[in-house]
C-alpha cells in the first residue's frame, strides 16, 4: 500500500502558504495600526491607539461607514430577492432564450468593474440620478444580484424535485407550497446571500467612486485619505472595514457548508 504521507504534508504546506500570501498584507496593516510611527518600518515604534482615535473621530469616516452600512443592507435585501426570483425561474421552468437569460443574469461580475463603472455612470446620467446613495444601491444591486443568484441556485440544485408536486397534490397552492416548501428549504441559503452580498457592496470602491458625487462610502473616504500623503489611520478603518467583512463572509460561508453537510448525511 502506498504511503500518501508525504503528498498531504506537500498539500498542507502549499495550504499553508496561500494563507501567508493572502493574508499577510491583512496582519500588517493591522500590526501597523497600532504603530506609533507615521511610516510603515520596521522597527516598530511603541504600541498606540491614536490612529483609532484619529480615525473615529473624523466626520467623514462616520458618515461614510454609515452611508455603506444602509448601501450594503438594501443592497443585500433587493439582490436577494432578484437572485431569488432568478434562481427560482432557473430551477422551475424551461421557456425560450433560459441559456441566454443566465448568460445575461451571470454577466455583471465577469465586467470590469471599471468599465460597469462607467457604464452605470452613463446610464444614470441619463436620468440625473447620478451623484446620489440611490445610484450606488442600484449600481451595486447590479453587481450583487448574480453572487445571489448563484448561492440560491445551487440550495435549490439539491432539493428533491417531488416536493413541489406532493405538496400541489395535498391542495397546497403554488403560493402556500412557496411559503411551506420552497422558503423554508433555501432559508440558509437566502440568509447566506445577504451576507455574501452585502460584504460585497460594503467593500465595493470602483462602482461607488463613479456615481457617488458627494455621497461617498467608507472605501471612497479612505482613498480621499491617502490621496497625496501616507496617513497611518487608514490602517485602522481598513482593520474595521476587514473585520465587518469577514464577518459576513464566514456567516455565508458557515451556512453554506453547514447545510451541504447535512445533505450529505441525509
Amino acid at each position: 500500500m502506498r504511503d500518501d504521507r508525504p503528498l498531504r504534508w506537500i498539500l498542507r504546506a502549499y495550504v499553508a502558504l496561500v494563507f501567508v500570501f493572502v493574508f499577510a498584507p491583512i496582519v500588517a496593516g493591522l500590526v501597523f495600526s497600532f504603530n506609533s510611527d507615521r511610516f510603515p518600518t520596521i522597527p516598530l515604534g511603541s504600541f498606540t491607539t491614536d490612529w483609532y482615535v484619529k480615525a473615529f473621530s473624523n466626520p467623514e469616516v462616520w458618515d461614510g461607514a454609515l452611508r455603506s452600512l444602509i448601501v450594503s443592507a438594501v443592497t443585500a435585501v433587493i439582490s436577494t430577492f432578484i437572485g431569488f426570483s432568478a434562481a427560482y425561474n432557473d430551477y422551475r421552468y424551461d421557456f425560450l432564450g433560459k441559456k441566454l437569460f443566465l448568460v445575461l443574469a451571470l454577466l455583471p461580475p465577469t465586467i470590469p468593474l471599471i468599465i460597469l463603472a462607467l457604464a452605470m455612470l452613463g446610464w444614470l446620467s441619463m436620468f440625473n440620478a447620478s451623484g446620489m446613495t440611490i445610484s450606488i444601491i442600484i449600481a451595486h444591486v447590479v453587481l450583487c444580484a448574480p453572487f445571489a443568484m448563484a448561492v440560491i441556485r445551487l440550495r435549490l440544485s439539491q432539493m428533491d424535485p417531488n416536493l413541489e408536486p406532493a405538496a400541489w397534490n395535498l391542495g397546497a397552492s403554488e403560493w402556500e407550497t412557496m411559503k411551506s416548501v420552497i422558503i423554508p428549504f433555501t432559508l440558509p441559503s437566502i440568509i447566506a446571500s445577504l451576507c455574501l452580498t452585502a460584504a460585497v457592496s460594503f467593500d465595493e470602491f470602483a462602482v461607488a467612486w463613479f456615481v457617488s458625487g458627494l455621497n461617498k462610502t467608507i472605501p471612497v473616504v479612505i482613498l480621499e485619505i491617502l490621496t497625496g500623503n501616507i496617513d497611518p489611520q487608514v490602517n485602522a478603518i481598513g482593520t474595521a472595514v476587514f473585520f465587518v467583512s469577514i464577518t459576513l463572509v464566514v456567516i455565508a460561508q458557515m451556512l453554506i457548508m453547514g447545510r451541504a453537510r447535512k445533505a450529505d448525511h441525509a
